[in-house]
């Protein structure tokens, strides 16, 4: 199977409807986010189950469906990564690690992020040295630093908070709304295993939070909780 032949199938499961909608939820439009993003219109149930059925895929042809303008076919090419990740011993675990990041570029709107890096980035340096985070959150590129704080939830799953906690802090006065939202998102998820890591952070910078970090980081915590920290 090759990468031409993936696009292929994939284009047979799209649908008109989904296929309208998607580039309007992705922010598509000139000066938007996902701006310039094509879609076939397929839903991602359809994409893993395309993704399972080629999970040997050779890299060559995954390097060509992640360059796909398509988004479905770069989804399916991280997805068909993360089958390969979780298979591999830890020679290959490094080498596709690199190559995940080396394609970063092409890991370009927040769904590609979101259900991929924490699989690859953030289980490969889950007893490794992560100071890469913190020059991906450095980077340039949006999708390198939300690339950075998604990862962490790897290490949030197994009670490790010390770097979305760090993170979290360097980012406070990101400009940009999704950042906010993956920091919230990810704070969020630590509360939910040790509410005390929470609270201690959001004691510290709650006046200071960018509204939609505040917001999604205290949806668990109780009404009156919630009140308390949205007073300025």
């Amino acid at each position: 199977m090759t990468a031409n032949e993936i696009q292929q199938q994939l284009d047979a499961l799209s649908t008109p409807e989904k296929k309208a909608f998607l580039p309007y939820f992705f922010k598509t439009g000139k000066g938007q986010y996902g701006e310039g993003d094509k879609f076939l219109g397929v839903v991602v149930p359809d994409i893993r189950k395309v993704a399972k059925e080629h999970k040997a895929l050779p890299i060559s042809e995954l390097q060509q469906l992640l360059k796909s303008e398509s988004h479905e076919c770069r989804l399916c090419a991280l997805l068909i990564l993360i089958e390969q990740f979780r298979k591999s011993k830890d020679a290959d675990r490094e080498k596709i690690y690199e190559f995940y990041l080396a394609n970063s570029r092409y890991v370009n709107n927040w769904d590609l992020v979101d259900l991929s890096c924490y699989h690859i980035v953030g289980e490969y340096l889950s007893d490794k040295d992560r100071s890469r985070l913190y020059e991906l959150a450095e980077s340039e590129l949006l999708w390198d630093q939300r690339i950075a704080v998604v990862s962490t939830m790897a290490f949030i799953r197994k009670n490790d908070f010390k770097d979305i906690l760090s993170l979290s802090e360097k980012l406070l006065n990101h400009k940009h709304d999704l950042m906010h939202k993956a920091c919230g998102w990810m704070l969020r998820e630590a509360g939910k295993r040790d509410e005390d890591v929470l609270k201690s952070f959001l004691d510290k910078h709650h006046k200071v939070m960018p509204r939609t970090m505040l917001r999604y980081s205290i949806e668990k915590l109780t009404k009156e909780e919630r009140a308390h920290y949205m007073k300025k």
